[in-house]
């Protein structure tokens, strides 16, 4: 489990983004892969998220999870969702209700708003990145009555730029959006890579917030003991699991 420091600082919220490490999965998913929609035995994955739910101590509550979709939809919620939700984010205001986020390369995105103790919890990959959901939830948390200042906001663990390769679509796509994004893409030996931590961190000090914390950590780079979905497909594997990424407000 890694922690960030900005977070922990605050003594506000147990948090956590978690590796494939200590779970009880077999196979390609060993052996902490929380996510419901893998393949996985279902008995697994429920052990899983009950030994992540015991690391963040949260005694009453369950995780609440998303059905996610590449989306910019997220969900401001008082307490369990009873139904499915898609989306891929999450705010909330109460205390021991952990929210999570599934992740195999994808960025997950964690905030903290200290003096309102609102918190979020979002999937970004490149098509949430391109679609600003992390910038609309900001602006949902400040109609609830924060202020930039107060905002801690984590970029966990997610595929580096070195291993992020893309066409030129791709780039044409947010070059058309806006010249400036240029800056994220590196070409070399004729090919096209995207830096995604780059971008969400260029978002969040755009858009005014200056307490950012990123956990370098390249999820793609084995030896980081993370599940992804790229290096899954590379070696040709028949599904991936997914790393999960909890905060709830103590």
């Amino acid at each position: 489990m890694i922690l960030s420091n900005l977070l922990k600082r605050t003594n506000l919220v147990n948090h956590g983004f978690f590796n494939r490490k200590n779970g009880f999965s077999k196979g390609i998913y060993k052996s902490l892969n929380c996510g419901k929609g893998s393949l996985d035995n279902k008995n697994s994955v429920k052990k899983n998220l009950n030994y992540v739910k015991k690391k963040i101590y949260s005694k009453k509550n369950n995780i609440s999870l998303l059905y996610q979709v590449h989306s910019s939809k997220y969900f401001f919620i008082k307490k369990i969702p009873k139904k499915k939700l898609v989306g891929d984010g999450f705010i909330t205001n109460v205390k021991n209700l952990p929210i999570g986020i599934l992740t195999a390369d994808c960025a997950p995105i964690l905030i903290l708003d200290c003096k309102k103790k609102i918190i979020a919890a979002i999937h970004v990959g490149w098509k949430g990145a391109y679609k600003n959901i992390v910038i609309k939830i900001l602006k949902k948390i400040i109609k609830l009555g924060s202020k930039k200042k107060d905002i801690i906001s984590v970029i966990g663990p997610c595929i580096s730029q070195k291993n992020y390769e893309v066409g030129d679509e791709f780039k044409y796509k947010f070059v058309k959006k806006n010249k400036k994004n240029l800056n994220f893409f590196k070409l070399r030996n004729g090919k096209m890579y995207f830096d995604l931590s780059k971008y969400i961190y260029n978002q969040l000090i755009s858009f005014g917030i200056t307490k950012i914390d990123v956990i370098r950590r390249d999820t793609f780079d084995k030896k980081n003991n993370f599940f992804s979905a790229r290096r899954s497909r590379k070696l040709n594997e028949r599904d991936y699991g997914r790393n999960i990424s909890v905060i709830m407000l103590k």
